[in-house]
């Protein structure tokens, strides 16, 4: 098996796996579904089988996955470029080639990751949201 491709079928949709026992998280994947990027799945990781997809635990408690239709996986601010170059939406899919372009890219890593540590004190976040090591 190559690292990083799933032995599932590649025929599989785009879909984006998030932490689902976050609240923040889950807001925000709804709410990029629902305006952004209607159709594509959001899947929270802790229904998934992960080894199949590629990932680990690790992985997707620290990050967004984007798993595009060849089984290509994205995380954090890659994972959201190539999601919204999928989107139907002009404003959006312009945005998704622009996202991983410098000086766009430092500033959305530093948000990122910001975002990322602190996502239990964001709107909808819980001491669930809260990063763990795992």
């Amino acid at each position: 098996m190559t690292p990083g491709i799933p032995p599932t079928p590649v025929t599989q949709p785009p879909v984006l796996i998030y932490d689902g026992d976050c609240g923040f998280c889950t807001r925000a994947v709804l709410w990029l579904s629902e305006h952004a990027v209607p159709g594509v799945p959001v899947l929270p990781y802790q229904g998934e089988d992960l080894a199949a997809w590629g990932l680990s635990e690790r992985r997707c408690t620290h990050e967004v996955v984007h798993v595009d239709a060849a089984g290509r996986l994205r995380g954090g601010v890659q994972g959201f470029a190539a999601l919204l170059r999928g989107s139907p939406h002009r404003g959006w899919r312009a945005a998704g080639p622009l996202l991983p372009l410098p000086p766009l890219r430092w500033a959305a890593l530093g948000v990122y990751r910001l975002i990322a540590r602190n996502r239990h004190r964001m709107p909808g976040g819980t001491a669930a949201c809260a990063v763990r090591r795992v």
